[in-house]
């Protein structure tokens, strides 16, 4: 009988533990602040800036792990297709960074018809500025220095407005739900 008050209070306890857990995953700069530099490169080789990046409003800028062999990139970048026009009206423009090659980008982006930009940070720097490197995979590993999958809204002059992260690398957010945290955000 002195188990029945036990389990009530770990029942009651349960949905805070779980959201303090959920809370607890947040990947990258904090809203409200400045991304760091980025260092990655586009499909042509040259260097890139927020500003030069971004429309009127900002820049989305999502983190993929590879467009080469992540199936779960693969189609959340092929999903991201339906969200360049709503963005661009918006005032934002898409632009996708991962660890592969350009070369490698170049082919998908072509083979997939992507209407966006990609970015090509093959040694991670970019990554690793935001905080953002898969902790999972040692130097031996293919997939060493790939990112936790994650989505930055991202004002002109660099400060976050929004962020978008699962904890795991196959659940992804869907377009509705970017186009309503761009949405959210007070102008």
């Amino acid at each position: 009988m002195k188990l029945a008050p036990l389990f009530a209070a770990l029942l009651l306890a349960w949905p805070a533990a779980a959201a303090a857990a959920a809370a607890a995953f947040d990947p990258g700069p904090a809203v409200g602040s400045r991304v760091p530099p980025i260092s990655a490169r586009d499909l042509a080789g040259k260097p890139v800036t927020v500003a030069g990046l971004s429309d009127r409003n900002g820049v989305v800028l999502v983190f993929v792990r590879s467009a080469k062999w992540c199936p779960y990139c693969q189609k959340q970048l092929i999903d991201l297709k339906a969200a360049k026009a709503p963005l661009a009206e918006r005032g934002y423009r898409l632009v996708a960074l991962s660890y592969d090659s350009p070369e490698v980008l170049t082919r998908f982006a072509e083979q997939r018809e992507i209407p966006y930009a990609f970015l090509s940070d093959t040694g991670s720097a970019t990554i690793d500025a935001f905080k953002l490197r898969d902790p999972q995979y040692k130097p031996e590993s293919f997939a060493y220095g790939v990112p936790v999958p994650a989505i930055f809204v991202i004002s002109p002059r660099g400060v976050v407005q929004a962020k978008l992260a699962e904890e795991g690398y196959k659940t992804r957010p869907p377009v509705d739900v970017v186009l309503a945290a761009v949405d959210g955000l007070k102008k």
